[in-house]
């Protein structure tokens, strides 16, 4: 049996709004997941972009506060990060280590920059990576909806190639 972690990504307060795809129904499910897995004792992980001196997601700047809505309770980790990849030159594979996690469960913003390359990061670090179909959000593109380009991650996730297999895509209320 494994041992889960939830990893909400990037639900910060400069760059998850209304624009983007069914944010406030994500806020709730991700509230959902985090309540049942506190529950069960799992760790719930925040990982929070770090922006350069100036930018709105700088840690002196409102913009990088978690978002409002969002439920973070004491005993809740957060780790800061300052590119797409929540393991690259960060805390987060330590810590998982330190917890004996062998599952993560991958939610938050964005789609297809920080959530798809934690999501590739997690498998080739050998971690069993779930995906809720319905776990994360993006804004429209130039070249697709935000809608599409959530289908197509998806899609994709659940048939990437590693030595762990694809990443198992399912839907928040589906994750016990």
């Amino acid at each position: 049996m494994s041992k889960q972690a939830l990893l909400i990504v990037d639900m910060q307060q400069g760059l998850v709004g209304t624009a983007h795809h069914d944010a406030g129904g994500l806020v709730s499910r991700i509230n959902a997941l985090s309540a049942r897995m506190r529950a069960k004792q799992s760790p719930v992980i925040f990982i929070q972009h770090c922006g350069l001196e100036g930018d709105d997601l700088h840690p002196s700047q409102p913009g990088h506060a978690l978002h409002k809505e969002l439920q973070v309770a004491p005993n809740d980790t957060i780790i800061a990060k300052a590119s797409c990849d929540a393991f690259l030159h960060t805390d987060l594979g330590s810590t998982l280590a330190g917890f004996e996690i062998d599952a993560v469960i991958i939610t938050g913003f964005a789609t297809d920059f920080c959530v798809d390359t934690t999501v590739r990061s997690a498998l080739a670090h050998g971690y069993i990576t779930i995906v809720p179909e319905d776990g994360h959000t993006t804004s429209d593109r130039p070249y697709l909806s935000a809608d599409k380009v959530i289908e197509h991650h998806n899609f994709v996730w659940a048939n990437l190639i590693s030595p762990v297999g694809s990443a198992h895509v399912m839907r928040c209320d589906a994750i016990a």
